[in-house]
């Protein structure tokens, strides 16, 4: 259910205060605009520069030193991963759940998250052949369009 905290212009869930203080944060005003904002963005990769014009859009006055401080604070409680992809900006994804890999697109810098079991089962063995025990990985892909295609 949400609810308005009367902090702003964005409906502020009880959810969200939750999630901060879980993770050691103090659900301030702009954390939880900054948060719902991710949650609510149809984008799932949102670079710091994205976050601050949509929360100008929707009138809220966040500075980008305010927005940068919580992306990493949310990063250190493991609220967020951050990304660099093909040396552009940092991007931020809201954690979830379930392991997923990355494509960006070399024409649109358009990304896409894709699960393949082989791929991730491929990355296990060849760290046994090794020696090791795979304990993360991260594996992003730069394609291009076939004929044309965007």
């Amino acid at each position: 259910m949400r609810g308005n905290s009367g902090q702003g212009k964005h409906c502020v869930s009880s959810t969200d205060v939750q999630v901060l203080r879980k993770a050691g944060l103090k659900a301030t005003p702009s954390r939880l605009r900054i948060l719902h904002m991710m949650e609510e963005s149809p984008r799932k990769h949102l670079s710091a520069e994205d976050i601050y014009r949509a929360l100008m859009v929707a009138g809220e006055d966040v500075g980008y030193a305010t927005i940068y401080r919580a992306l990493t604070q949310f990063e250190a409680a493991g609220l967020v991963i951050r990304h660099n992809f093909d040396n552009g900006p940092a991007v931020y994804e809201l954690a979830g759940d379930e392991h997923h890999d990355h494509m960006i697109c070399l024409e649109t810098g358009k990304v896409i998250e894709f699960q393949n079991e082989e791929i991730e089962r491929l990355q296990e063995q060849i760290a046994e052949r090794y020696g090791y025990t795979l304990e993360g990985h991260s594996l992003v892909l730069y394609v291009r369009p076939r004929n044309g295609k965007s």
